[in-house]
């Protein structure tokens, strides 16, 4: 099959790079079917890292890693599908390698958002370079809009606060400057829409203090 010529011819170039530096386990290391090793990373990312030298650089520092991992030793004969993917845990494994082939900086958490599919929807993406890539990007953008959201929101709740914190010592700290600090801390426990409405109703804010220094009293 024309896939798996080119498989194979981009095999032996890769082969021929690594050979010179690791030259016992170049076999291994550019082996089909081996989770973990070069040649099961997407077909585009194997052509892009042919003329990438740090790109490949890279790839082989991994597969490396998981070759020590492995210890086990080379067969020669591909292992089936199913036993390559019969614990989620394998699935993951694989799954992670692609992923982090991407250098998106958020591995983790992507490889753990594509897992939430099916097993056979993650099985797909293993073996379709094109997929896996749309889900990654897709994921990236995902991870990029929660953050933004959540940078926004923490920010302006956090600034709200302050404001309100601000305003309320200004006025409690006219009724009771010596504990303004323990008052103030006190009343912004209360929901917002009451500090909001304490600000603007004197006599609310009044009766509010009276209150809470009646429950310092009780403290001392």
């Amino acid at each position: 099959m024309d896939e798996e010529e080119d498989l194979e011819a981009v095999g032996e170039q890769l082969y021929n790079l690594i050979y010179p530096k690791h030259a016992e386990i170049a076999g291994k290391l550019t082996a089909p079917c081996v989770p973990g090793m070069l040649l099961e990373l997407p077909g585009p990312v194997l052509t892009q890292m042919l003329q990438d030298e740090a790109m490949l650089t890279g790839a082989l520092e991994k597969a490396l890693r998981a070759l020590h991992l492995t210890q086990g030793p080379s067969k020669g004969t591909c292992k089936d599908e199913d036993d390559v993917s019969v614990s989620s845990d394998s699935l993951g494994e694989q799954l992670f390698e692609l992923v982090d082939v991407y250098n998106t900086g958020h591995s983790q958490k992507i490889t753990g958002m594509l897992l939430e599919q099916h097993k056979e929807a993650v099985l797909n993406l293993l073996s379709e370079p094109t997929l896996l890539e749309e889900q990654v990007n897709l994921a990236v953008k995902t991870l990029k809009e929660q953050n933004v959201e959540t940078d926004i929101s923490d920010s302006s709740d956090t600034d709200d606060t302050e404001r309100l914190g601000e305003k309320l010592f200004s006025l409690v700290e006219e009724l009771d400057p010596v504990h303004a600090n323990d008052i103030t801390g006190m009343l912004l426990e209360m929901d917002q829409a009451t500090v909001l409405q304490m600000l603007s109703d004197h006599t609310m804010l009044e009766v509010a203090v009276h209150k809470a220094q009646a429950a310092l009293e009780t403290f001392k």
